[in-house]
């Protein structure tokens, strides 16, 4: 494991034994610092804190805020609800995988520039079908329309 890597979990550690931190505390703060939750982190705090890397793995794979591998730059939310589903959501998510040239069970681009979630219900029904990326919603959506506004973000560097 690098240094940096070392340093930056030694600061967690200290900051979850001063505050009399938990599983889902620490998660997020090493996911906070890394992007993801890397397998060695888990780990080096099982073995810091005597707490079996089972229940971390347990907790990181229940809660959907975790994330055990890399994301992307750029987050690709497609929804996958009711309105949504009806009104082309596959469509779209099946050309952003060949856009994006994501393999069957990849969800992250070679390159790091985007990752492709699928979410039950963004809540906007109204506008089906709804994407987001990086959080900024994009409604009433076309599979055309989505590869065109997935440039931009290709072009210029991301909030």
């Amino acid at each position: 494991m690098e240094s940096s890597m070392l340093t930056k979990l030694n600061t967690i550690h200290s900051h979850f034994n001063n505050n009399g931190g938990n599983i889902i505390s620490a998660l997020q703060d090493i996911q906070s610092e890394f992007g993801y939750i890397p397998e060695d982190a888990v780990y080096w705090f099982s073995d810091k804190t005597g707490i079996p890397a089972s229940k971390f793995f347990g907790v990181a794979t229940f809660y959907s805020q975790f994330y055990l591998k890399p994301r992307g730059k750029n987050i690709i939310t497609a929804c996958c609800g009711t309105a949504c589903h009806v009104k082309g959501s596959d469509r779209i998510i099946f050309r952003l995988q060949d856009e994006l040239s994501l393999a069957k069970g990849e969800d992250t681009t070679g390159d790091g520039l985007f990752t492709l979630e699928k979410v039950a219900c963004v809540g906007a029904c109204s506008i089906a079908p709804v994407m987001l990326v990086n959080q900024k919603v994009y409604g009433k959506m076309t599979p055309d329309k989505m590869v065109k506004e997935l440039k931009t973000y290709e072009e210029s560097p991301s909030e």
